[in-house]
């Protein structure tokens, strides 16, 4: 019997991994959109709104490549009360550093392998990110945004 090896490219992946971490913070009782414009100008990949109003941020790695070229991860902080890194199970993980919180996820589920450290948002600012996702999700409730 032959062995057949799927090779997913790397936009699959991060399709993937997206997909099963918004799953996950759905099943933690976020509320999870995708690809989230911030006020420094980055874009989050994944942005949810836990049920106390605490903001996350996961930024998803496709793989060694994509991590070692993207090093503005430090950036999405300021505009978040705890920041994950989210990728593949077959991920190297040990050449993440160990201050975020880290998500292991595919196409159907993930889990938290390790808690992000909780550093609360400024009232002002967490206010105005509210206010920004609450729009954005409405705008795209109604396909009005991308």
């Amino acid at each position: 019997m032959e062995t057949v090896t799927l090779v997913l490219s790397r936009p699959d992946i991060t399709s993937a991994v997206t997909r099963g971490a918004a799953r996950l913070f759905l099943a933690m009782g976020y509320a999870p959109l995708l690809e989230v414009g911030l006020p420094n100008g980055r874009r989050a990949d994944i942005m949810a709104i836990g049920p106390k109003g605490q903001i996350a941020v996961a930024e998803v790695k496709s793989g060694l490549l994509d991590f070692q070229t993207d090093r503005k991860w430090g950036e999405y902080r300021p505009f978040c009360d705890a920041f994950f890194f989210a990728v593949a199970p077959e991920f190297p993980r040990e050449i993440l550093p160990e201050e975020p919180g880290l998500i292991v996820a595919d196409a159907f589920d993930g889990a938290v392998l390790r808690e992000a450290p909780v550093v609360a948002l400024a009232g002002a600012r967490r206010k105005a990110l509210t206010i920004a996702f609450a729009r954005l999700a409405a705008g795209r409730a109604l396909s009005l945004t991308p």
